[in-house]
């Protein structure tokens, strides 16, 4: 067997392994707030001009050590190295393929739901709740920020203030009224 197509060591990790990050809908764009937008750039920023840098210096120095085999510093390095090179490959697409919507830019329908709005929900018991329709990215539900293909995103695009919406959560079908909709930039 030619040796361009065995593995040097077992222990490699394999770049087109599981990826575990949220995926779109086939055919649909990547939606993004000017917010995740700078965020994900940021990262890819960091990872480029400071931590592969100071990595590919760590590996090297490890390498002038000689044996490799046993060398820690070297090995963890090169696994380091890989796991950022992977990521700046998935950062680098998602920003080639992003859509960046400003939704403090909407100019009509600001009573309707549509990709960045805030909306404010009432549920079944009185509570209100609110969420900001954000990229899949930009997922955060601690903070309130919903990607536009979940379930409850779904059901509310194109409601209008006042309309009694209906959806399938993890608990089953609830229904909310949408109280208020707001458009404004979104933090980071």
């Amino acid at each position: 067997m030619n040796k361009a197509f065995t593995r040097e060591t077992d222990d490699e990790d394999d770049d087109d392994g599981v990826d575990t990050s949220p995926s779109l809908p086939q055919g649909a764009r990547n939606y993004i707030t000017p917010g995740g937008y700078a965020r994900i750039r940021d990262e890819l920023d960091q990872l480029l001009r400071v931590e592969r840098p100071h990595v590919v210096e760590v590996v090297q120095w490890a390498a002038s050590n000689g044996d490799r085999s046993e060398n820690g510093d070297y090995l963890y390095g090169k696994k380091r190295l890989r796991e950022i090179d992977r990521r700046i490959r998935f950062l680098t697409r998602r920003l080639d393929l992003a859509e960046v919507v400003d939704p403090a830019a909407r100019g009509e329908n600001r009573d309707q739901v549509f990709f960045g709005a805030t909306v404010t929900l009432c549920d079944e018991q009185g509570e209100e709740q609110t969420y900001q329709i954000v990229g899949i990215d930009e997922t955060d539900f601690a903070r309130g920020r919903i990607s536009w293909v979940s379930p409850l995103a779904r059901a509310l695009i194109r409601a209008r203030e006042g309309d009694q919406v209906r959806f399938h959560s993890p608990a089953g079908w609830r229904e909310v009224e949408v109280v208020e909709v707001v458009y404004r930039t979104i933090e980071p």
